[in-house]
């Protein structure tokens, strides 16, 4: 079915579906997994030391012999290192994020490493093509965790971002079934990326706290928030609301860097405290009330797939 698909021939897998590469929740059992089963597992570069990310891959690597890429936001502060790790070892594929994409994608196309930059704008889409990477994720606003400033929706974004770009594109942000997955490459994408979905897994590294959370939550108990700082979509807990208070006191950039701290996001989505973390996850959460092995997840939105795009030739 999906023989033709830019995207599988780009990264050598048998389904465009790549799973999101999420601090605290992308290591290696979950990269692995998805990409034994046939999509591409992103190991999440974010929340990890070099040594860690070195020993998440190593252990990726055996415990697959398919493709798998990482996921390196461009303001980490040892991205050099970082980046001389994927060289190291011999990783195919690098999803860089929050940042200028010309920074390092010639330096890893020069070692034979696919390069795909995450945007939330048209513009963004455009500077990366510029840029020389192989494809954007075009993710919406209704993705969880850090987001962009413009709140444009998925469904909106992708036939924008299509129109106006040459390169293969992949949709994010709101899909975490196959119906989904299915609406977005008929509006022109050419595979989806799925964050919120899998962070409900087995596999995934978070904590068990905040996965229940994820599974427990419903409609409109997300938002985006610190658009001064980085817009973030977040579980409305406790941390949340005491945002919310000092918004009421025009807060300064740095009241609110006070208030952020240091390791929030470690502590709500690692560590499994619901009230004073930082839990980020996306508005198709409400939809979510199973905790399934990630292969499953994976052959379940196939399926879905299947079953949608059979029923609408049918009709």
């Amino acid at each position: 079915m999906f023989k033709n698909n830019s995207i599988t021939k780009l990264f050598d897998i048998k389904y465009p579906l790549i799973q999101a590469g999420m601090i605290w929740a992308s290591g290696w059992k979950l990269a692995s997994t998805v990409s034994s089963a046939g999509g591409l597992g992103i190991i999440g570069a974010g929340s990890m030391y070099p040594e860690i990310l070195e020993e998440h891959i190593d252990k990726c690597q055996q415990a697959t012999d398919k493709p798998f890429g990482v996921n390196v936001p461009m303001l980490y502060p040892d991205i050099d290192k970082i980046m001389q790790i994927i060289v190291d070892k011999d990783v195919k594929v690098v999803f860089t994020s929050a940042g200028n994409p010309k920074t390092y994608t010639d330096f890893l196309k020069s070692k034979g490493i696919k390069v795909i930059h995450v945007v939330s704008s048209v513009k963004f889409a455009l500077k990366a093509q510029h840029a020389g990477v192989d494809a954007v994720v075009a993710e919406g606003f209704e993705a969880g965790g850090h987001n962009g400033r413009e709140e444009t929706t998925t469904f909106t974004l992708i036939p924008m971002v299509k129109k106006e770009i040459d390169i293969p594109l992949i949709a994010a942000g709101g899909i975490a079934n196959g119906q989904a997955m299915l609406a977005a490459m008929i509006l022109g994408a050419d595979a989806v990326q799925v964050g919120t979905r899998f962070v409900a897994s087995h596999e995934a590294s978070s904590h068990m706290n905040f996965k229940q959370k994820v599974l427990d939550i419903k409609e409109g108990e997300t938002q985006l928030t610190l658009k001064e700082l980085a817009p973030v979509r977040l579980i409305k807990n406790k941390f949340y609301k005491d945002i919310q208070v000092l918004y009421q006191q025009s807060p300064s950039k740095e009241d609110l860097k006070k208030l952020l701290g240091r390791a929030r996001a470690k502590k709500g989505m690692f560590e499994g405290d619901l009230n004073e973390g930082e839990l980020e996850i996306g508005q198709i959460s409400g939809l979510i009330d199973k905790l399934l092995p990630a292969q499953t997840i994976v052959e379940q939105m196939i399926n879905e797939y299947r079953e949608a795009k059979t029923r609408i030739c049918q009709e």
